[in-house]
């Protein structure tokens, strides 16, 4: 039996009552309650229902606030801030207590509250509130505004399953508020969103409001309506069709007459029997059109192998290109469409070389990678010119399906190839150029990982007997030249990988990039803007201040931007009707680009102790790092600010660790770490850093700070750092030699194990560059530093 509890006989109207200065707060989970609202509500915790029994021993009256967090259980404990600070002050009129231990209370809502602030209380939440005032304005706007959203609702209601006493009621309540409130309660609005009603204080605003939401929802339920309508209309047209062409196939049956589906099942035979198909192929075709025959060309099924069929003889299972293999032509091709990259022109020429001698090797997958804009994916385009072969790009960039590379199986509805198919049948032949672009940024999800499909495709071993989902027939793939392209190696997974060839492309110098530009950009650009070298000239010394001053990059991508740019105002000149020829000088760059964007960094920089220049790599190309320490009184702590990554941190924790345990050596006091601290800085604050690198500039920052004597401003460095003081080899080199010429810098710190990397950058880059091999920490310190300010 459930145990009741009435309200006192004496009746009473909640919205006469005073408010009080503190409530209890009862959260509401999933739902906003407003004003003029009521209904019963469940209550099964037990701090809930302590509240409630010691409401009804009150003046009845609580806070009813909804929780921003909408999964909860009765047992989740919730804090102060999982509350939204304006609610309704709830009456409460009834209580049932049930025998299987939950209240089931009745509420009603009269005023609307908000908390300006909690009070300590156990075991639920007390509060100090406020009332928000419900002004009621009489104006016309307010009245057509009423006026439509009764006459909005009222069309709602008859559209929906919504009970038509809903109008009745609306249109009986005369206070604008409560009939706003209860229209916005019928609109299945997000918790957020009902909570963002409530809290509009000025009827005006929150009359527009719910007639903006209340149009939205009518909006959707009539397309809903019309949806339905359109689709029994449509399944009333499939039907009628079905019937008409089974009369149709009986009438042609008496008549005697030859049914289209045979016509075209014969001339499907007609194009396997010329089609050059693997016998295996052949065998799943023919298979296929023998169960077509036996399939209603009304069904779906038709459909369906008609599909898979055209797919079949629609691939190219013999049909090759003839490859064009003049090694002296192919050297001219990529020295005509490249500036600079000699070990990769170097590469690829070894590449054709073999491919020419040997027809059917199973050569490499070559994996370009490099920063953006330095010509990855336009090597992949002279490669195919060169060869005499069809190119085609499939970019990978983001692709979480595994279906995206394998296909899906034609158990699906709507079931396609995968891109590889795909791709072969756009190009028309088996043995194309294919550039897997952007191989680093494959994801993977609850799809699948579309990188391990890769695997069998990238497998010279193994693609010769590729299987895609959809065909589910073997595909020969070891004609197909792959070539990859990555800006970076660390999102690769590692068997995939492996199976590549990785083939590095480092930024470009300035020189490169002003003959890049003279040679290529500014060409392709002029054509581009309908203008001529009669029209436009920008000089040598006007593209090497554009390069140092407009951009600031590995690859030459901005650089043309910024050649288009020029192009797109000298065009509105001559459309303005200037006839004379455009000469731009350095001095006019402002003209056409506006202020300088980039400065060279060491001239932005005071120099002093505890400032230590570092080399960094970044996916888009080296750059210089600066590494600031500053000392101070304290109690020998070490602050590190930059936003600096995990192995950065421990990368200057390392090397506080070896001055403090190399102090004597160093020249040091030891005891002067006791009261100092240290903040070491890494400048653009906002741009995370991570990575080991900087470990040994972080220890001649350190080191300079502390023995007040300043690190060499003509040197950059590079190299982690252990404990004992070794010093051990990085990545990047290339690209950071690139970034120490940039801003100027031709004497470098480079661990003794990098040599190798060093003497594969080109001769004419590393021509009048002066590099130190250090083996630890001190010999870093002694070249780092002025001569003979480190001891030992």
């Amino acid at each position: 039996m459930e145990q009741e509890q009435q309200v006192s006989p004496k009746k009473v109207d909640p919205s006469l009552l005073d408010l009080p200065e503190s409530l209890p707060i009862l959260p509401l989970h999933g739902f906003v309650f407003y004003p003029g609202m009521g209904f019963p509500l469940q209550v099964s915790s037990e701090s809930s229902k302590k509240l409630i029994d010691d409401v009804l021993l009150g003046d009845r009256m609580l806070g009813l606030v909804t929780s921003r967090r909408e999964q909860v259980s009765d047992d989740d404990i919730l804090k102060q801030e999982d509350l939204y600070s304006i609610g309704v002050v709830g009456y409460l009129h009834k209580l049932n207590k049930s025998p299987e231990g939950f209240y089931q209370v009745l509420v009603s809502g009269t005023k609307k509250i908000a908390i300006t602030e909690f009070l300590p209380s156990e075991p639920y939440m007390k509060a100090r509130v406020s009332e928000v005032p419900m002004e009621i304005v009489e104006d016309k706007k307010i009245e057509a505004l009423l006026f439509n959203i009764r006459a909005q609702f009222q069309k709602m209601v008859s559209g929906t399953e919504l009970p038509q006493e809903l109008v009745a009621t609306i249109n009986s309540l005369a206070n604008p508020f409560y009939v706003a409130y209860l229209v916005s309660s019928q609109l299945n609005l997000k918790i957020d969103m009902e909570q963002e009603v409530l809290e509009i204080v000025p009827l005006h605003d929150l009359l527009h409001k719910v007639a903006l939401e209340l149009n939205k929802r009518l909006e959707t339920v009539e397309m809903s309506n019309q949806l339905q309508a359109s689709m029994k209309k449509d399944m009333d047209e499939r039907q009628r069709e079905f019937f008409l062409r089974q009369q149709l196939q009986a009438i042609r049956k008496e008549l005697g007459e030859g049914d289209d589906d045979k016509v075209e099942i014969k001339e499907l035979k007609e194009r396997v029997a010329e089609k050059g198909l693997t016998d295996q192929a052949r065998a799943v075709v023919e298979k296929e059109l023998v169960r077509m025959e036996r399939i209603p060309p009304s069904s779906p099924e038709y459909s369906v192998s008609r599909n898979y069929i055209d797919w079949i003889l629609d691939l190219p299972w013999r049909e090759s290109t003839t490859d064009t293999l003049d090694l002296n032509q192919a050297e001219q091709d990529l020295e005509q469409d490249h500036y600079g990259l000699k070990k990769i022109k170097k590469r690829i020429l070894e590449f054709l070389a073999v491919r020419k001698l040997k027809e059917d090797v199973h050569g490499p997958i070559l994996c370009f990678v490099g920063p953006p804009g330095v010509g990855k994916t336009s090597l992949g385009q002279s490669i195919a010119r060169t060869m005499n072969r069809t190119f085609v790009r499939i970019a990978l960039g983001g692709v979480r399906d595994e279906a995206e590379i394998r296909g899906h199986r034609r158990t699906y509805i709507g079931a396609l190839p995968g891109r590889i198919i795909v791709s072969l049948k756009r190009a028309g032949a088996n043995n194309p150029v294919f550039l897997l672009d952007e191989v680093d940024k494959l994801g993977s999800d609850f799809r699948g990982d579309p990188s391990s499909a890769l695997l069998e495709v990238l497998d010279p071993e193994q693609n010769a007997t590729f299987t895609d989902h959809y065909l589910d027939i073997e595909f020969d793939l070891s004609k197909v030249m792959f070539i990859a392209t990555a800006n970076i190696l660390d999102t690769i997974p590692g068997p995939l990988r492996d199976r590549m060839e990785v083939v590095e492309l480092s930024g470009y110098t300035q020189q490169e990039k002003v003959a890049i530009a003279v040679r290529h950009l500014l060409g392709k650009q002029l054509e581009a803007h309908a203008l001529t070298h009669d029209d436009l000239e920008i000089p040598e010394a006007t593209i090497e201040a554009l390069i140092s001053a407009y951009t600031r990059e590995a690859g030459v991508r901005n650089l043309e931007r910024e050649i288009a740019a020029i192009c797109r105002g000298t065009a509105a000149e001559i459309a303005r009707g200037r006839t004379e020829k455009t000469v731009v000088t350095p001095e006019k760059l402002y003209d056409f680009l506006g202020p300088q964007r980039f400065y060279p960094e060491m001239k932005t920089r005071s120099w002093g102790p505890g400032l230590a220049t570092g080399l960094a790599w970044t996916p888009v190309g080296g750059q210089i790092l600066f590494i600031e320490t500053s000392s101070m009184k304290g109690r020998g702590q070490l602050t590190l600010t930059g936003k600096l990554g995990d192995v950065m941190k421990e990368s200057a924790t390392a090397a506080l660790t070896y001055i403090r345990s190399h102090a004597r050596e160093l020249g040091i006091d030891e005891e002067a770490f006791a009261g100092v601290d240290l903040h070491v800085h890494v400048p653009e604050g906002a741009i995370p850093k991570d990575g080991p690198s900087a470990g040994v500039a972080m220890v001649s920052s350190l080191v300079s700070v502390i023995l007040g004597k300043p690190v060499r401003q003509d040197v950059a460095m590079t190299g982690e750092i252990t404990l004992r003081g070794d010093v051990l080899p990085v990545g990047g080199i290339g690209e950071k030699v690139l970034a120490a010429l940039r801003a100027g810098i031709r004497e470098l710190i480079v661990p003794v194990l990098n040599e190798k990397d060093v003497l594969e950058i080109p001769e004419d880059i590393r021509e009048g560059v002066i590099f130190h091999y250090p083996h630890t920490i001190h010999e870093v310190l002694k070249i780092a530093m002025e001569q003979d300010e480190v001891q030992g």
